[in-house]
């Protein structure tokens, strides 16, 4: 087995074709195609299944590239361990995120590593938090935000942020960001909100039962760029945090208003393995998110409690 052959795996299965791991790699096809045969050949297993539209990972190729990705890892953590401190680093990193973060947080980061470590490639996973923590614990992601996980004792934990949960209405519904409205004026009022095990619908469901009143959600959708525009297309209200929508408040799309008695809050939490050695790619990454956090905040575009 030779290194070769785990780095054309790791190619092939980020971009799902060997035609394009060979444009990226400036390699012709068939001599791609034969370090991929090899290590079939050497480990007994099919790896790659060939489609219409190229390449999938077959169950055995996942746990072959798991171990690739996390041997790679140790290899370029051996070189940085040598290099200047300053100096830009190579090798990949994954960092999960959940689809309110990603879309705050993906564009600073990507800048970020682009500037600093222009050699790396990152790649960004767009989940909710229970799919993370299982990739993460699989290894198939080196760090994660985490949105109020159930268990982090396997996990290295840094509180980011408890970020205020907002009552968001179309154009013309009234809603003021300096004028606070009661929790218990939602009783009755038709809400569009993510299903039942959601957690930011748990977080809501709470709140109410606080209040003695229970929540009226005629549509519930999971995906929060569906909410917005049923929102937006005036279905109804709905309640998520200010920071995703900031630039549809800008434009006038959507208006917002803080609640209150009781504040709905859910806690976000930057999370790094506590089983196997963190990279410092992953550790830049972390930092560079901490960053973000921490000025949103000062600037108001993200509201909430840094950690």
């Amino acid at each position: 087995m030779e290194l070769s052959q785990l780095r054309t795996l790791i190619h092939v299965a980020e971009l799902g074709s060997l035609s394009k791991a060979a444009d990226r790699l400036h390699i012709a096809q068939p001599a791609l195609s034969r370090p991929i045969r090899l290590l079939e050949a050497e480990l007994g297993v099919r790896l790659l299944d060939r489609h219409g539209r190229g390449m999938t990972v077959t169950d055995h190729g996942q746990e072959v590239l798991r171990h690739a990705l996390r041997v790679m890892a140790e290899l370029e953590e051996i070189r940085a361990s040598v290099s200047d401190e300053d100096a830009p680093l190579r090798g990949h990193v994954s960092i999960g995120m959940p689809p309110t973060v990603a879309d705050i947080l993906s564009e600073p980061l990507v800048a970020a590593f682009r500037e600093t470590h222009p050699d790396a490639t990152l790649r960004i996973v767009s989940a909710y938090s229970s799919y993370l923590m299982d990739w993460m614990h699989r290894g198939e992601i080196d760090a994660a935000i985490l949105y109020d996980p159930k268990s982090a004792r396997t996990l290295r934990v840094q509180p980011l942020l408890e970020e205020v949960l907002f009552l968001i209405g179309p154009p013309g519904s009234g809603l003021s960001q300096d004028v606070p409205v009661d929790f218990r004026e939602l009783d009755g009022v038709q809400l569009l909100l993510p299903s039942k095990g959601h957690g930011l619908r748990a977080i809501l469901d709470k709140c109410a039962e606080q209040c003695d009143f229970a929540l009226s959600v005629p549509v519930e959708a999971d995906s929060y760029s569906t909410l917005k525009s049923l929102v937006r297309a005036g279905h109804g209200s709905t309640i998520l945090p200010k920071a995703p929508i900031h630039r549809d408040l800008a434009a006038g799309e959507l208006c917002a208003a803080p609640l209150h008695n009781p504040v709905p809050m859910r806690r976000l939490i930057l999370s790094l393995p506590a089983d196997r050695p963190v990279s410092r790619l992953a550790r830049f990454a972390g930092q560079i998110i901490a960053s973000n956090v921490a000025g949103m905040v000062e600037k108001g575009v993200w509201p909430g409690r840094l950690g």
